[in-house]
């Protein structure tokens, strides 16, 4: 009984000028968002590569190591960020690194193209969230009220048809007949990203079967709320009104409003007040380092020019360490502070968020692609690791940290020997470690069993309202 009222939703769906139009944007801004995402992909790497390149030209002709000023990494472009934009175009792509000092990113993709910023990006995220939840709930608003508005409910049920087994085979036939032909443009998707040439690894592939099956269990979310409400409607009318409500609290106010929430519930230190106060200490320290250098005073009875700038160079090294440390130590409490409050804001937002079923799938899928609030924190972390491997490099080379207010003096004897470039290709690399699959999963675990229950709750909503439906 259940798979003829099945196989009759899936001939009625699929057969439906409805389907067929809806079917075919769906598909066609699937490719699109893949197209578009390889496309997009391909140019980040070239920009990438080109910015590589320009940082290493700056060096050239420099002859001393010490006269390095200005070594800058770059936050490298990941297949699945193009497909799920996240928070990737939001945050700073560029760092500029010295032997000491505090690490900033700068140069967010808005930044440089601030349209994005204003449309957006056409991924797999907006889609599934604005898109096809809404065709979930126009395909299925009428779902219950609309076949006994046409009597169609009423002739089944004349054939003496079990309740449970209509809702059950009502639910499975229209997700089938809905979601399964999504796969299609998917997986031409995903050929046009081998055609394209965008490297995905074993992993990335893992990753976006993952992302997907999100999506499909967001959309059936939609639609198991659809079906419920059409099962406590009387008219189909008043059942798409009060789904296009629903719609625009889940997806539009919800969200918005955890944030707003959650901003005024939890007091962040400003991005300004903190550099205020490094600013302000920074100035205090480098006033009493000053006061050292005056009284400085070279060992009595020194002649040798060499030795007195040696010892001048070391006095200076010391005081410079001394303040970075003191710097360091002021920097990472109020760093630490501030990182502890916009922690509990966050967790005050998402938590309020997650009642939306559109910020909890948009917070899944972003995990997933490795572009979720944690990809600006992973940056920092690997360009702080980094730090450490470029200041070494520079203390074989020079002797000294670069970096920070610190004066050095050196000499050169011309010995009539043109002095050699220096070879920035010996600079260590820049390693952005590519997100694990083990932790991108444990991150969107919670999520997508939020989504889980979600769709079981209102499954089960559907079933029990139907048990109860007047079906004349």
């Amino acid at each position: 009984m259940i798979r003829f009222i099945i196989e009759k939703e899936l001939r009625e769906i699929i057969g439906s000028t409805k389907f067929a139009v809806t079917f075919g944007v769906c598909s066609l801004l699937i490719i699109l968002s893949f197209y578009i995402g390889a496309e997009n992909y391909r140019t980040l790497v070239d920009q990438h590569e080109a910015a590589k390149r320009e940082n290493l030209r700056q060096m050239e002709g420099l002859t001393d190591w010490f006269a390095v000023q200005q070594h800058r990494i770059f936050l490298p472009p990941q297949p699945l960020a193009t497909l799920v934009t996240g928070v990737s175009n939001d945050i700073g792509r560029m760092i500029e690194v010295h032997g000491r000092g505090e690490l900033s990113a700068d140069d967010s993709r808005f930044n440089e193209d601030p349209i994005y910023a204003v449309f957006r990006f056409l991924d797999l995220d907006f889609i599934f969230q604005i898109v096809l939840s809404l065709f979930a709930i126009l395909f299925a608003y009428d779902a219950i009220c609309g076949e006994k508005e046409r009597g169609t409910l009423k002739l089944s049920f004349s054939n003496a048809v079990p309740k449970e087994k209509y809702i059950l085979g009502k639910l499975f036939g229209s997700y089938l007949a809905l979601a399964v032909p999504l796969l299609i443009p998917i997986l031409i998707g995903c050929v046009l990203l081998l055609i394209l040439g965008v490297p995905m690894s074993g992993e990335e592939w893992a990753r976006l079967g993952l992302i997907v099956v999100a999506g499909l269990l967001y959309f059936g979310v939609f639609l198991t709320i659809s079906v419920f409400v059409s099962s406590l409607a009387r008219r189909s009318s008043s059942a798409f009104l009060m789904l296009l409500v629903i719609w625009i609290l889940a997806v539009l106010i919800v969200p918005r409003s955890a944030v707003l929430i959650a901003g005024r519930a939890v007091d962040v230190p400003s991005v300004d007040e903190i550099a205020s106060q490094k600013n302000r200490y920074s100035s205090q320290l480098f006033t009493e380092d000053r006061t050292k250098m005056a009284g400085y005073k070279p060992a009595a009875g020194q002649d040798d020019m060499e030795k007195t700038m040696a010892d001048f160079n070391q006095f200076m090294q010391k005081i410079a360490d001394e303040r970075d440390a003191k710097m360091q130590e002021f920097s990472g409490q109020l760093n630490e502070q501030r990182e502890n409050r916009q922690r509990v804001q966050r967790r005050v937002a998402l938590g309020l968020a997650r009642f939306s079923p559109s910020a909890t799938f948009s917070l899944a899928v972003s995990a997933l692609a490795g572009t979720s609030l944690s990809l600006e924190e992973e940056y920092k972390e690997a360009a702080v690791a980094y730090q450490r491997d470029y200041a070494a490099f520079m203390m074989q080379k020079t002797g000294m940290l670069t970096g920070g207010r610190v004066m050095m003096f050196r000499s050169v004897v011309d010995e009539g020997k043109k002095p050699q470039p220096i070879n920035a290709h010996e600079l260590p690399e820049f390693v952005f470690p590519k997100p694990a699959l083990a932790g991108t999963v444990t991150e969107s675990l919670p999520d997508i069993g939020i989504l889980m229950l979600f769709t079981i709750v209102f499954f089960f909503g559907s079933y029990l309202a139907f048990l109860r439906y007047d079906v004349r």
